[in-house]
């Protein structure tokens, strides 16, 4: 259910032809995307993942629905909890895998690790663990699109703790005034790291809530429904390419796992996750094609590639070597390496 307009309570907004083309391929995403992050589980209980990193297991609608219905030139900027997105703009497995376990096949070389992923060539332009630094970073390239003509869009995600950083409110104004080509994505999953984000902000949606400040309207989404995601994803990308200015959407979801791997998430009320797993998008969405007519072998089939395609990045991330003592200084100055300290 959308719902979309300055008053508090709205009507449901109409809802669009999605064709059975594109309802594979979003399922066909999800599946990749909860398929891929839990592997990376699965690597790290075997200590071949290093340090901490940030799963969206529970919340690969927003990224899937995203991924589908942008253009290959457009732009994403997402924060620490950045896997799927990433995935979702085409990066490889074997790149994100390979990132995480810190080996050369890994996108960044394995220099970058989870909380840094990036994939110029497929848009996906970093993950960023400072909170909020991103939302101008991504106004910034809104505004190299529309001074260029090119029509492309900057789609920025961020959780819902960002809502009360200064950085937020500064893109967001600096957006609507210059009626900029980009897209906010506020991933609401209730939590702020540890934290209700209900028990610090003075308004029900911490993002929705506060478009009307800035001249824009409010959009609420269920986050755990691609198709819905889908549907105002595509409302605001045309609307940006038509320069109608920046969307501010609040996508409703939550995180299956603690905040970190850090986090076995103990804060929460006894019964609410068990509440959120009814809404898992993967078992929603499942339920839907097949009500809408797909037959359960051809799903079984998509998930079976799906999986053989993780099994596959996984061995090929397992097998590449750890960066070389000689690639530390690569990639790190704008000379591609430090002879200019010299």
């Amino acid at each position: 259910m959308v719902k979309s307009a300055t008053a508090k309570k709205t009507a449901a907004a109409p809802v669009m032809e999605i064709g059975r083309e594109t309802k594979s391929e979003l399922y066909r995403l999800q599946l990749e995307l909860r398929y891929c992050e839990k592997r990376a589980y699965d690597l790290f209980l075997q200590n071949l993942i290093k340090g901490t990193s940030h799963l969206s297991l529970g919340q690969e609608a927003i990224a899937a629905a995203f991924g589908v219905a942008m253009r290959p030139d457009d732009w994403t900027f997402c924060t620490y909890r950045g896997h799927a997105h990433t995935l979702a703009r085409g990066a490889s497995m074997e790149g994100v895998l390979g990132e995480l376990m810190g080996r050369q096949c890994g996108l960044l070389g394995g220099k970058g690790g989870s909380m840094h992923l990036t994939d110029v060539a497929k848009g996906a332009m970093g993950s960023y663990a400072i909170i909020g630094a991103h939302l101008p970073v991504a106004a910034g390239a809104a505004w190299s699109a529309q001074y260029r003509g090119t029509e492309q869009v900057a789609v920025c995600f961020f959780g819902d703790g960002t809502t009360n950083i200064g950085a937020f409110h500064e893109a967001l104004n600096f957006a609507a005034v210059w009626k900029l080509p980009v897209i906010f994505v506020c991933e609401n999953n209730l939590y702020m790291e540890y934290t209700p984000i209900s028990t610090v902000t003075a308004v029900e949606h911490p993002a929705a809530d506060r478009a009307s400040a800035y001249g824009l309207p409010r959009i609420v989404v269920d986050g755990n429904d691609a198709d819905a995601v889908y549907q105002v994803a595509s409302e605001a990308l045309v609307k940006a390419r038509a320069g109608g200015g920046p969307s501010l959407i609040e996508a409703m979801t939550y995180r299956h796992s603690g905040h970190s791997r850090a986090d076995p998430g103990k804060y929460r009320p006894e019964g609410e996750l068990d509440r959120w797993l009814l809404k898992d998008p993967l078992v929603m969405y499942r339920a839907r094609l097949l009500k809408e007519g797909f037959n359960e072998p051809t799903l079984k089939d998509m998930e079976s590639v799906a999986m053989g395609k993780v099994d596959a990045a996984t061995e090929t991330a397992k097998g590449s070597p750890l960066p070389s003592i000689d690639d530390i200084e690569k990639n790190v100055f704008a000379d591609g390496g430090a002879a200019w300290r010299n």
